[in-house]
């Protein structure tokens, strides 16, 4: 189930507050800028859809995303436990970082757990099926898959080479929990 749970920076032991209510984790999110929505599908997505598919199933959010956002690209991106690169993959995300565009992710499927550090506060939203995130431009952030990955998101970008993250230095990311899924807290 998708989670907000909001933290001291300074304390990543107790959260001074959590919500698995939908319109509350979007109501508390939206005054740091943070755009927080579900989609439903229009059609079934399958296990092994191709991108093509999984992109059709969603069109008219898209296309309305895109609308108001300007995104020059959509892409499908997609990673399984049996990954070879999981772990790789995993440690690209995990330092706080920040882009210079949005950091926009809608997950088809699986789950993923974002954590942003806005002033002296760290907000860590578990996302999962039919969650989309989206992230402003200098949000200093981190994203945890686990050790076990899963999931197909959907990526929207704004500029022509995708992905770009300008990494802070510090270890606030290492003092936070990590993503282990299936587990309560």
């Amino acid at each position: 189930m998708s989670r907000l749970r909001i933290f001291d920076h300074d304390d990543p032991a107790a959260p001074l507050s959590s919500t698995e209510d939908l319109a509350e984790i979007a109501a508390r999110l939206k005054p740091i800028g943070v755009r927080f929505e579900q989609w439903q599908a229009n059609a079934p997505v399958q296990p092994g859809a191709s991108p093509e598919d999984v992109m059709a199933a969603y069109r008219a959010d898209i296309d309305r995303l895109v609308a108001e956002n300007g995104f020059n690209s959509v892409d499908v991106v997609s990673i399984s436990p049996d990954n070879p690169a999981k772990d790789a993959a995993r440690a690209k995300f995990l330092d706080e970082h920040y882009h210079k565009e949005d950091e926009v992710r809608f997950f088809v499927a699986g789950s993923g757990l974002f954590s942003l550090h806005v002033g002296d506060r760290v907000y860590e939203i578990r996302c999962e099926a039919g969650d989309l995130v989206g992230v402003p431009d200098g949000t200093t952030h981190w994203f945890d898959m686990g050790p076990e990955p899963s999931f197909i998101a959907i990526r929207f970008f704004t500029e022509a080479d995708g992905w770009v993250g300008h990494f802070t230095g510090t270890d606030i990311a290492r003092r936070f929990p990590r993503y282990e899924p299936g587990q309560a807290g």
